[in-house]
């Protein structure tokens, strides 16, 4: 073999081309001639030599190599060796790289082989144009890798660094993590390439339960691929530098073991990879593995017998209070797991079929418990376990074995944990008749029920803890006779524990008393006792048992509760009472039904119509009265709310206004002045009003609104709203001017003044709603009672309010 060595500046080793070699770092930009862009530059050159001369000895490294398995196969000498490696290049037309990766494949039939063999059978016999991903260039970056790797066994940083060199930078990598997986459930960053000394100093240690690339992959136990890293949420080494790059992370482990993770990033968003990359990203992380694994080489001869770690956790099994059983890994030749052996079970080990335990000593797990095998059962437990190293525990877990081909399950609480190389497995399976006995227990606390039995021929009195409880004594005290209960009762309980009493122990049959129980610490608690008697073969009186039954919280809940419902009756009764004034108040002032008017030059016809619900009066009113100069007052209102005080305020508002008419101001000023009234009179009151004053002489109407719907006009078969001109709410500002417009009517004219209830829906807007209402005006007909009980009864209002319209036709 050649010992030349490979200097940084000389050119690459025979037969390693460029495209073996690590891409050239971005050249940085052109420094100013100074002392410090001198250094940099330097720096930066020796930092390009030193990876080319890394590159360049894996690759010496793999020819090495192959020329060590030509001396072996030919029995030749390393001259000779060399010589027919030369020569079989020129015939193969391969370089010595190459070819040695090829010779080491055709040698090893290893992981790395099927890959590269993969690979060219997906890729065909066509050569893809990129050199890198040419079959050949596979194995050669595989191959060199794993040279690299074996070099630097021992050091993980070395490992980390050549995987990026010789198999990673080719794929677009940036920078590499291998992650060590530490038996508390953390992380520890063992080897890093491409990261910044700070960003992965950052990382050297991830806490259990911290959720990052690498813990996902660990926990799903297979290759991840995160296409873009920002979009997962999760954190990892380097999720700053490049937060849109991809990742990919594959475990690494042994033996069915998983010892860690290598972690892969890329600058940009990663394209879905094909399945030969994933194989190749694998075929690395196994080789991480080989470095990362310091158990010894397996041989099936030496794990069959019992290591010394095993004897100790046997050992451990013995001395717990819980069943035990200790699995060691089965492995097949190729060294994965297969299943696992079951190398003791402790003395107080209980099998679930009932075997003993020489019977299941020595045994492979699904062997003696194939229903184990099933998707998440016990196995796949186990499984994880040993390849993750993290415990796994659980209560009331459901064991299944056969017993003669048939099914039998058992409850057991289960918990499994790895100690080196082997598994310990503790379960306790579940006495019926224990968990039966707790669950009556809690159900007792629960119900705060204490039970109780007395021997009336021994005297002999059994109490449980909750009935000391009751009684508050402490468990040390005697127990209360059953004779004795009325001197710990009220004194007004005697006559029906006396009944009580007589029924149970002279007439021999189950009975119940409600008493109050006066306990020596002050406090009375409300009892419900229950008891039967017991009866010998001679159908004599033996004993009685019961049950004592805390019902204070029910007691003064029913108290509680008939003092509401007596407080709601009394509400009741006063909003009845109520409602029954406000709605009398109300007819009296506005009958539902009043006749029409007959005033000179129109006629005008009411209707009003109170609201379906008692409840729900409400503050309408209308108002037509001809005054003293013969003009004619026009009006319609509505008080904000219902019940009396709606009804009340109406009533203030109605009457005010019709003394204020009587001055002859317009209908402008009469809403001034009833806007200082019910913002200074009366308490707590908005309302809106429309008022108008209509001279029957010239048939000319002034109106102004305040808040409230304008009247609609209705002439020759036609219908329109009055504009909506400006008026704020009665009774909002102390000092409100309210604008006024006039309207010349003509002969035959009808005008309709209304409130919202004639109109307003909870579906629809005001104007949709207002519209509505032009359109059936419009579609009327015949004379104005007529038309008036036709508006009420195609109203489209669903709030249950009241209704007031106001029907005025021109004569």
């Amino acid at each position: 073999m050649t010992s030349d060595t490979y200097r940084p500046g000389d050119a690459p080793a025979p037969g390693i081309t460029a495209e073996h070699l690590p891409e050239a770092a971005t050249p940085i930009p052109q420094q100013a001639p100074t002392p410090i862009g001198r250094l940099v530059a330097t720096v930066e050159r020796l930092r390009r030599e030193v990876l080319q001369a890394h590159a360049a000895a894996d690759g010496r490294a793999l020819v090495e190599l192959a020329k060590g398995i030509l001396i072996g196969q030919l029995n030749c000498t390393p001259a000779a060796a060399a010589r027919q490696l030369d020569v079989l290049c020129r015939d193969s037309g391969l370089s010595p790289l190459e070819l040695a990766a090829d010779i080491v494949n055709q040698a090893a039939r290893d992981h790395v082989t099927e890959v590269a063999a993969e690979f060219v059978e997906r890729t065909g016999a066509a050569e893809p144009a990129e050199p890198a991903e040419r079959p050949t260039a596979v194995a050669v970056r595989l191959r060199t890798a794993e040279s690299g790797v074996l070099a630097a066994a021992d050091d993980t940083q070395a490992v980390a660094e050549s995987l990026l060199t010789n198999a990673l930078e080719p794929l677009g990598a940036v920078a590499v993590a291998v992650w060590t997986a530490v038996p508390d459930g953390s992380l520890a960053l063992a080897g890093h390439a491409g990261f910044p000394p700070r960003e992965a100093a950052r990382w050297r240690h991830v806490p259990p339960g911290v959720s990052t690339v690498a813990r996902l992959a660990l926990r799903e136990r297979r290759l991840v691929t995160l296409d873009r890293l920002s979009g997962e949420g999760l954190p990892s080494v380097g999720h700053l530098l490049w937060p849109d790059g991809g990742r990919m992370a594959a475990p690494t482990g042994t033996g069915g073991r998983i010892h860690g993770v290598l972690e892969i990033c890329w600058p940009q968003p990663l394209a879905p990879q094909p399945p030969q990359i994933e194989r190749q990203i694998e075929a690395l992380a196994e080789l991480c593995a080989r470095t990362m694994d310091t158990s010894p080489p397996h041989d099936p001869a030496v794990a069959e017998a019992v290591l010394p770690d095993v004897c100790e956790l046997i050992d451990l099994a013995e001395g717990l209070q819980d069943p035990a059983v200790v699995l060691t890994p089965v492995l097949d030749p190729e060294g994965r797991l297969t299943d696992f052996r079951i190398r003791h079970a402790s003395s107080r080990f209980v099998d679930p079929v009932g075997r003993p335990r020489g019977d299941v000593n020595g045994a492979l797990l699904l062997e003696a418990y194939p229903m184990a095998a099933g998707e998440s059962g016990l196995f796949d437990i186990i499984e994880r376990v040993h390849a993750t190293g993290e415990p796994f525990r659980a209560e009331r877990m459901s064991l299944t074995a056969l017993v003669d081909q048939i099914p039998l399950t058992s409850v057991a609480d289960i918990s499994v944990s790895r100690h080196g190389a082997a598994v310990l497995l503790l379960w306790r399976i579940e006495d019926e008749t224990a968990r039966l006995a707790d669950i009556l227990q809690h159900a007792q606390r629960l119900g705060r029920i204490g039970g109780f039995e007395e021997n009336l021929a021994t005297g002999e009195i059994t109490w449980n803890a909750q009935l000391y409880a009751l009684h508050g004594l402490p468990p040390t005290a005697p127990p209360v006779r059953l004779r004795d209960l009325p001197g710990y009762a009220h004194p007004d309980d005697s006559a029906a524990l006396g009944r009580f009493l007589r029924a149970v122990l002279r007439h021999r049959r189950p009975a119940s008393v409600n008493l109050r129980l006066q306990r020596a610490d002050g406090i009375t608690r409300h009892i419900r006792v229950v008891a039967e008697p017991v009866l010998d073969a001679h159908e004599r009186l033996h004993a009685v048992r019961g049950a004592y039954q805390d019902i204070s919280a029910q007691h003064w809940t029913e108290v509680a509760l008939a003092a509401t419902r007596d407080q709601l009756a009394h509400t009741e009764a006063e909003s009845a009472e109520r409602n029954r004034l406000a709605l009398q108040l109300q007819h009296a002032i506005m009958p539902p039904t009043p006749a029409a008017i007959e005033a000179p030059g129109m006629r005008i016809g009411v209707r009003y119509r109170p609201a379906e619900t008692d409840s729900l009066v409400g503050g309408d009113w209308y108002d037509t009265v001809v005054l003293p100069s013969g003009l004619i007052l026009l009006s319609v209102g509505d008080v904000a709310g219902h019940g009396i005080e709606a009804a009340t305020g109406m009533v203030v508002l109605r009457n005010a206004l019709r003394g204020l008419a009587v001055t002859g101001a317009g209908p402008g000023q009469l809403l001034s002045w009833l806007n200082t009234v019910t913002h200074h009179l009366a308490k707590h009151v908005t309302a809106t009003a429309v008022c108008g004053i209509f001279d029957p002489s010239t048939r000319v109407m002034r109106w102004a609104r305040a808040g409230h719907l304008p009247p609609v006009l209705v002439r020759q078969g036609e219908a329109r709203a009055f504009p909506l001109i400006e008026g704020l709410l009665l009774g909002a500002l102390p000092d409100v001017r309210y604008v006024e417009r006039e309207v010349r009517l003509e002969p035959d004219d009808t005008l309709l003044m209304f409130t919202d209830g004639l109109v307003e829906r909870r579906d629809s807007s005001v104007q949709d709603s207002l519209g509505h209402l032009v359109q059936a005006a419009a579609a009327g007909a015949g004379d104005l009672d007529a038309r008036l009980d036709r508006l009420l009864a195609e109203s489209r209002s669903d709030t249950d309010d009241d209704t007031c319209v106001i029907g005025i036709q021109v004569g």
